[in-house]
């Protein structure tokens, strides 16, 4: 790949990774629920990219095969959506995006069981640090700890990131064929789509999780209108063009780019204010996320 190229493809990558960073702003001003902030999100995402591969008339090569696993995978990360939001009304758009970006460890242990890829000692080094900063966010040992109810918030984020990370493998499987980003996103934007209607119609009311709210009010679904155009389309399309055309180290760089923002537009726009001891948390699981990322690559074995 030319030096051209590859700068072009960062670039793409990190503008992907930027306009994510908004989407949990955009849905805490949406002042909606989680069902529903995830569905809209999805639901109104899926025209403008109908329109995108309509018009780019690029070439989709995958078999049926791949495109029920990138379907499958946007089922998956229905679950991820409706943990996330749950999280961020309950430890706010920092804290939330944090612990689901750790992730990283979650993926990195997959892949030494499941796939044989084993990981370096960074792996072992981060477990532990990760939990001991998930347990300092939770506020049990904090007199005033950030957040409505810090402890549910952590929980929801952990529940978040290990439907994240199964989602990232599956859909990272089903592009073999490296397939156009537009034609990939759509199908996985389509699956989370069917996997939230199932989930707000369901009676879960019990385990905290209210029914989605169909009838569309203003400013609330403006926001989810931008959350589905910047985020959903623009941003996640970006990355999904990007990341597989980029080189390891860069990719880790792009990736950690977007907790680190959301964490500052939530201390910056949303005046979130996590405590000293939630603070360390965040620190700790971010140097353990850059540690893997960075220094944990895996090496492909069979495991033992």
């Amino acid at each position: 790949m030319s030096v051209d190229e590859d700068r072009k493809n960062m670039l793409i990558a990190l503008f992907g990774s930027t306009l994510i960073s908004f989407a949990p702003l955009f849905y805490q001003y949406s002042n909606t629920n989680p069902a529903t902030g995830a569905f809209f999100r999805m639901s109104y995402a899926l025209p403008f990219l109908a329109l995108i591969i309509l018009f780019s008339k690029s070439e989709d090569t995958r078999s049926k095969k791949s495109r029920l696993m990138t379907f499958y995978a946007g089922l998956i990360i229905s679950l991820d959506f409706i943990g996330y939001h749950t999280a961020i009304d309950y430890i706010g758009t920092g804290i939330a995006t944090m612990i689901g970006n750790s992730q990283v460890i979650i993926v990195t242990l997959v892949s030494w069981k499941i796939l044989g890829e084993r990981p370096n000692k960074s792996i072992i080094f981060a477990l532990p640090v990760v939990i001991l900063g998930l347990v300092l966010i939770s506020g049990i040992w904090d007199d005033e700890p950030y957040g409505e109810d810090p402890f549910r918030g952590v929980i929801a984020g952990v529940f978040a990131a290990i439907f994240y990370s199964s989602f990232l493998l599956l859909y990272r499987y089903s592009n073999r064929e490296m397939a156009p980003a537009q034609n990939l996103q759509f199908d996985a934007t389509a699956g989370a789509a069917i996997g939230l209607l199932f989930i707000g119609l369901m009676p879960l009311n019990s385990l905290g999780v209210e029914p989605i709210d169909f009838q569309p009010t203003f400013p609330s679904h403006s926001w989810l209108i931008l959350l589905a155009i910047f985020c959903q389309v623009l941003g996640w399309t970006a990355i999904t063009y990007a990341l597989p055309r980029l080189p390891g180290a860069k990719t880790s760089f792009a990736v950690l780019l977007q907790p680190v923002l959301t964490i500052i537009w939530g201390l910056l726009l949303l005046q979130e204010q996590p405590s000293f001891q939630q603070s360390a948390g965040i620190l700790l699981i971010l140097g353990s996320v850059i540690a893997v990322t960075i220094f944990g690559n895996t090496d492909a074995s069979s495991s033992e």
